[in-house]
């Protein structure tokens, strides 16, 4: 018991959200009779209404992790697709690797991690061109409009720039923490003009709207 109330106290100073972790902590401290309280903290989930889109327009909320040589993982790529279908937008929120330990390191019970690696939105976009080129079911194409978000949050560092995945691809968003957002198939009008002062390329952002969005 003593365990699962440090497991609980840490998550609680980390932050309280319905992420899959606290949701299993809670649940055994229920079982256990422990009294447990949620105290609702800032969340990406809503903050990510700074970039104009509709809170009740957004899907399901995707993980993306980083690729290696032997594992490529795709499943989310269905989940995408499935949003668009939808008409619906996708937050894809980005890998982190803070106190990762080598396969030699963990099986020799050597407390040594690897350096922290924080993916970036181009990392992210690249990974999903090449998923799109392997599937090829258009759940997205280069020419899909996305969002993306570094440091949500902060007063000063914020960063949001709205625009196709290509040409999201080759911008700078500067240090970690970093979202992505992939645009759904519709969007109200409203999102379209609040969007707009994020991209850089104007032009080329209403001849998308006036094609995919008829508005």
């Amino acid at each position: 018991m003593i365990e699962l109330l440090i497991e609980i106290y840490k998550s609680l100073i980390n932050h309280m959200d319905s992420a899959t972790t606290h949701a299993d902590l809670i649940i055994r401290a229920k079982e256990l009779l422990i009294p447990i309280q949620t105290i609702h903290n800032a969340s990406i989930m809503n903050a990510v209404g700074a970039c104009g889109l509709q809170l009740y327009n957004f899907g399901q909320t995707i993980s993306i992790p980083f690729f290696t040589d032997n594992w490529r993982p795709d499943s989310f790529y269905d989940r995408i697709k499935e949003n668009r279908n939808l008409g619906l937008h996708t937050l894809c929120l980005l890998d982190i690797k803070v106190k990762e330990q080598s396969i030699e390191n963990l099986a020799r019970g050597r407390k040594i991690y690897e350096f922290p690696r924080y993916m970036t939105i181009n990392q992210a976009i690249m990974q999903l061109l090449e998923i799109e080129e392997n599937r090829k079911q258009n759940a997205y194409t280069s020419e899909t409009l996305a969002i993306g978000i570094a440091r949500l949050g902060s007063l000063t560092e914020q960063i949001i720039k709205a625009g196709t995945l290509n040409q999201l691809l080759s911008e700078d968003f500067g240090p970690p923490l970093h979202s992505l957002i992939i645009v759904g198939n519709r969007m109200h009008i409203l999102e379209a003009d609040y969007i707009k002062y994020f991209v850089a390329d104007k032009n080329k952002f209403d001849e998308i709207v006036k094609r995919d969005y008829k508005i």
